[in-house]
């Protein structure tokens, strides 16, 4: 990957590479999940906070086989089928693996195998089967031969195998390949001479493909990307132009709602139904309630909108940030850990920070709550009804409290009681004969 990052903790639709394969394993319930960590092992058993993983650590890279081998102390006292996958295989699907463990099941293997077809097989073992297309071995292609080389069905580096053979197997495996390496394939003539051993071939291999470099992670990702938007589409929701979209592996849509070209939906967004996502619009972290409407340009970071609201074109929608029913967010216009009441509107180049505010405000156009003096934030407290006038700045903490009207152009720096008028402006004056200076002319 060329990388100081962990290649399984490289992400795919915001995911880690391993996030994904973990993420497919879980539903089939495994009573114990071992991670086999080797380079960099610190930093990927730090990106994972669970109880439920048990750590193995490969000092020495020597190969798939060596990788097991060193993962037999943690599976010591248990009996049963151990399923074993690459960290970098993000599009492997529950379903797969479910099917793939019911073949096993059902006809009582040893050790099975998940195969596939690529063709050019490039960095793949081989796998050899006899004339009546039973297996014989996997071969890894710096051993391989030039016939074997042209095989096209090749190993997906997914096993099914007995507990009660595995480490029978495993100790019998040499390093006497062109890698110097113990690999895990070289247990396959073994159960295949004891006639417990099988392949499975799966036809899409792009579900099983791992990654090597970042041209193959950009070529999963778009298919991940259309994947995921034609389950959406077949659920109801619209893409205009799905190909121009970016969606990050958990998010969830509701019928009937529209996605413009362009749009970005990051990580823990969920949409609710009939919403309109307006072009070049970045969501992350953040609900949308039903009948809500973004438009175009809008960046919304950890916000919550109950719905129906109405934001931007050009708004940006900081954490914290929650919307209650029929409140608007208009153009130019920021948030930051406000809550806006139902029926308010902050239509205009106006930034509210800190901010708990009632029902039926109206903010006038480059109003400002000043809610940090430099060292300290403070809070801002609006009514219910109250009505800000253009270029005001609140000095929090500071209320407003209910049916408070704020003159346009105020600075205010103190409480108001309810149901005035309140403001702070200097005496216009008017000063006769001025002309405005031209240029070259002394003043």
């Amino acid at each position: 990957m060329r990388s100081n990052l962990p290649k399984v903790l490289h992400e795919l639709a915001g995911m880690s590479l391993l996030g994904h394969v973990l993420k497919a394993v879980e539903p089939l319930h495994p009573e114990r999940t071992i991670i086999v960590t080797g380079h960099q092992a610190e930093k990927v058993e730090a990106s994972l906070d669970s109880k439920e993983i048990k750590w193995v650590r490969q000092e020495q890279q020597k190969g798939t086989g060596h990788a097991v081998l060193c993962a037999l102390s943690a599976l010591a006292g248990f009996e049963g089928e151990i399923l074993i996958l690459n960290g970098d295989t993000p599009l492997v699907e529950t379903e797969t693996l479910q099917t793939f463990v019911g073949h096993h099941h059902r006809e009582e293997r040893q050790l099975s195998l998940l195969s596939m077809t690529i063709d050019p097989p490039t960095g793949y073992g081989r796998v050899v089967r006899d004339a009546a297309g039973a297996l014989l071995q996997v071969v890894e292609e710096k051993d391989a031969d030039p016939q074997i080389a042209q095989i096209t069905e090749v190993n997906s580096g997914i096993y099914s195998v007995s507990s009660q053979n595995l480490a029978t197997w495993l100790e019998q495996v040499t390093c006497e390949n062109a890698q110097g390496e113990y690999y895990l394939p070289d247990i396959i003539p073994m159960a295949v001479a004891a006639g417990v051993g099988a392949a499975y071939h799966h036809p899409d291999s792009l579900s099983l493909a791992g990654v090597n470099n970042r041209q193959q992670l950009a070529k999963l990702e778009k298919v991940f990307r259309d994947r995921k938007v034609g389950c959406l589409m077949d659920s109801g929701v619209t893409f205009i132009d799905p190909d121009s979209c970016w969606l990050a592996a958990d998010v969830q849509i509701g019928q009937d709602t529209v996605i413009f070209p362009n749009v970005i939906l990051g990580p823990a967004v969920e949409i609710g139904t009939e919403c309109r996502i307006g072009p070049f619009c970045e969501i992350s972290q953040s609900q949308i309630g039903s009948g809500t409407v973004i438009k175009s340009f809008s960046h919304l970071v950890g916000a919550r909108c109950r719905g129906p609201n109405e934001i931007g074109p050009y708004a940006r929608l900081r954490e914290g940030s929650v919307l209650e029913p029929k409140a608007k967010v208009g153009n130019f216009c920021e948030l930051k850990k406000a809550h806006i009441g139902a029926g308010s509107k902050v239509n205009h180049l106006s930034y509210v920070g800190d901010t708990d505010m009632g029902e039926g405000v109206n903010v006038g156009a480059g109003t400002i709550t000043c809610n940090y003096d430099g060292a300290n934030k403070h809070k801002t407290t609006i009514g219910d009804r109250v009505f800000i006038g253009s270029g005001t700045q609140l000095v929090a903490p500071v209320t407003l409290a209910e049916g408070v009207v704020i003159g346009a152009g105020s600075t205010i720096n103190k409480d108001v009681p309810a149901n005035v008028l309140a403001l702070t402006r200097a005496p216009q004056r008017v000063i006769s004969g001025w002309s405005r200076p031209k240029k070259g002319q002394d003043r």
